[in-house]
């Protein structure tokens, strides 16, 4: 028996009385606490409600296989019951529900039933629907990693035992990401356990019209190392069993497992559905006889361990707990406005400031080029800190190691990841499926147990599939959570065009997205010493950051640096002057830093003009007081970059330079930037559609004969 848990030898069927009444405790509870927010919904004093009703049975028989602080969970907006029985108590789930500050969960500001406890390892939910799956996985890695390497990471913990669970409703499973999450964890023999709890409808849609065969457990049998077992999700012993069942399977550490559980839905979806528009009432009456709490009472009565009047006594204390805990609630305050700005980005670690501002120590006879510097900077942080791992496509040397004494290794697409395998260990640097959001939802587990995942998606073009992950995970996990839970996470992305022959699939850009989203960092070198330097600050902080590598500027000779050293950092948000000038500013990043230059050089030899270029290298945070001051000095200004005119990052520094520096202006604000259209395959398409330097001097001519 595993020291994790207090569950009982016997069979469900043989269970002792006080289990039997501490479950239905626990299921009666959970079930009123949907009724009193229900009530506290109609009466405004709360502004959602989703309910958990007869879901109760498999989530309790979980929590007594289970524990809450030794093993993990990753629940779903149904797991009231669930989360009762770790430990969350009545008055944190109606603090949650009147949008209290001091709501554990949330801090006030996601929906009841977002569960989350940072004592109890419940990570912080979320509304997007199958985002749990990926993150659950990379959890349980973590903990593997963690216990792999526990002299080397002390201040992190794991559990030699410890089980992952994550949970879904039935329409769920249609989630590409439940498919993805289920591959990795038979791959990986990962301690999952996925319990399905399947009430046979999404909102309105049907099982049938969900899953091939009506049943999410004909799909899945068969499957490598899972454990899968099919059950009454509205009968206790049956629950208890299964669950036995599955936590063993995991705790001996041979695979995942599934629970595909049948249970009811006697309410409707939500608050802001009415099942009867879609749900015959013969067969709403059907379900309400199997439901769980009738059930077990029944069965406590029939086993004689409580009469009629004594479980009537003891749901009216049950209730009465339930009652009071409502009441508490309501007295708490939600959080003041100011509170809003709190955990967006990390209160502790401020990578803008001077503590990320060092002087260059540089290595070697000959300078090398910017994916030299990067691979470098990888090898020198992956030697300082043992919780980073580096996956993705193809980043590996080679998955089998012992390829490797015939073959030179991968490394790489473009060789940024070669030699970090070898030298750091299969276990730090691994090759991912062909998966985006499977890259970034296990980074996500892996960093909220505070690993320190740096990834690589392969190519900007290609990272949409992970976009729901990093918009609505990654971004918010800090902020959602009150920062009770954070990720961390450094996602590189080989960005933009220029290749000649990339066509509309080799050539994206598209920064604007990411910094348009709040809580994530974006970076964006230009040269190579700044690409280590900013890198080495990216994986040293503690927000996510997208650190965005132009893939043309790889191996340029015009952006070649020294090795700058191990302890090379740049602070976010801090601007380099590139070119001096006086009569008009050009402000930019990435590859068109160098085109900028080019142009001005031209616009020099022709009028005499002094073009100034400032290269921007992060764009969120970006460098307001180095804008305010070139623009305050010349007057004119340009924003350029590399990505569509229309609705591009440039509109915003145009936006507010016209209304801050208005009277500082000799001329209109211009930009300068791609085509609203895609990047051709053939060579002049591309060069009619990218800014080059020609269209960069022709919009310098333009604004300086203003």
């Amino acid at each position: 028996m595993s020291s994790a848990t207090a569950t009982k030898s016997k069979s469900g069927k043989n269970l002792d009385k006080e289990t039997l009444i501490q479950a239905l405790k626990l299921m009666y509870q959970a079930r009123k606490a949907d009724d009193r927010e229900i009530m506290m919904k109609r009466q405004n004093k709360v502004f959602f409600q989703i309910s958990g009703a007869g879901h109760e049975c498999p989530q309790i028989a979980a929590s007594m296989h289970l524990k809450g602080g030794h093993d993990w969970f990753f629940p779903y907006y149904r797991d009231r019951a669930l989360c009762l029985g770790l430990g969350v108590t009545l008055l944190e789930m109606f603090q949650a529900s009147v949008g209290a500050e001091v709501d554990p969960a949330s801090a006030g500001r996601q929906m009841p039933s977002h569960w989350g406890s940072q004592a109890l390892n419940i990570v912080s939910a979320s509304s997007p629907t199958g985002t749990q799956f990926l993150q659950s996985v990379g959890c349980a890695e973590a903990g593997s990693y963690i216990q792999d390497h526990q002299d080397e990471l002390p201040e992190l913990s794991s559990q030699p035992d410890e089980v992952t669970l994550v949970c879904t409703g039935d329409g769920t499973t249609s989630q590409g990401e439940f498919w993805e999450a289920l591959n990795t964890a038979c791959n990986l023999k990962a301690p999952v356990i996925f319990l399905v709890e399947d009430n046979g409808y999404a909102i309105s849609v049907p099982v049938d019209a969900q899953t091939a065969g009506g049943s999410i457990s004909g799909l899945v049998d068969g499957w490598p190392n899972l454990h899968h077992q099919e059950v009454d999700g509205c009968d206790f012993a049956a629950c208890y069993d299964a669950f036995a069942d599955a936590v063993a399977h995991c705790r001996k550490r041979k695979g995942p497992a599934l629970i595909h559980a049948h249970v009811i839905r006697p309410y409707s979806h939500s608050m802001s559905d009415d099942a009867s528009n879609y749900r015959p009432a013969a067969e709403r009456e059907a379900e309400a006889g199997k439901d769980p709490i009738d059930r077990l009472s029944a069965r406590l009565i029939e086993k004689k361990y409580l009469t009629q009047e004594e479980l009537k006594s003891l749901c009216k204390q049950w209730q009465q707990e339930v009652t009071d805990a409502a009441e508490e609630a309501e007295s708490y305050p939600q959080p003041d406005v100011s509170k809003v700005y709190e955990n967006v980005y990390s209160p502790e670690v401020d990578p803008t400031s001077d503590e990320f501002s060092t002087e260059a120590d540089p290595q070697g006879e000959k300078p090398t080029t910017m994916v030299d510097l990067i691979n470098r900077c990888l090898h020198d942080e992956m030697g300082r800190d043992m919780r980073i791992r580096v996956f993705g496509e193809d980043v590996a040397d080679a998955t089998h190691a012992e390829v490797l004494e015939e073959c030179k290794g991968k490394g790489g697409v473009f060789k940024a990841t070669l030699g970090l395998q070898s030298a750091h260990g299969s276990d730090r640097c691994f090759n991912s499926p062909l998966a985006e959001a499977n890259i970034v939802g296990r980074a996500i587990g892996m960093a909220v147990r505070g690993l320190k995942p740096v990834v690589e998606i392969q190519f900007f073009d290609y990272i949409w599939p992970a976009f729901h992950q990093l918009r609505n995970e990654l971004a918010t996990m800090r902020w959602r959570s009150g920062g009770a839970f954070k990720a961390p996470a450094v996602v590189r992305v080989p960005i933009g065009g220029y290749l000649r022959g990339g066509g509309p699939y080799h050539s994206q850009s598209g920064e604007v997205l990411f910094t348009h989203t709040p809580g994530v960092r974006v970076v964006f070198p230009s040269n190579a010493e700044d690409a280590n330097g900013l890198l080495r600050t990216a994986i040293r902080s503690d927000d996510p950051v997208m650190f965005l590598e132009h893939k043309h500027l790889y191996r340029q000779t015009h952006n070649k640096s020294h090795d700058p050293g191990s302890e090379f950092c740049i602070p976010f948000g801090k601007a380099k002057i590139v070119r001096e000038g006086s009569d008009l500013t050009v402000i930019t990043y990435g590859a068109l830093v160098h085109r900028s230059m080019q142009a001005a050089k031209e616009i020099e030899k022709e009028s005499g003009a002094q073009v100034e270029i400032l290269d921007l290298r992060s764009l969120s945070p970006y460098d307001w007081d180095a804008i305010s001051e070139s623009v305050k000095k010349t007057s004119k200004v340009i924003v350029a970059h590399e990505d569509t005119l229309s609705w591009g990052y440039g509109a915003e520094i145009v936006s507010r330079i016209s209304d801050e520096l208005f009277e500082w202006l000799d001329g209109p604000v211009r930009r300068v930037g791609a085509t609203d259209t895609f990047v051709g395959y053939a060579p002049q398409l591309e060069e009619a559609t990218l800014p080059n330097a020609e269209k960069l001097a022709e919009a310098m001519r333009s604004l300086l004969g203003y």
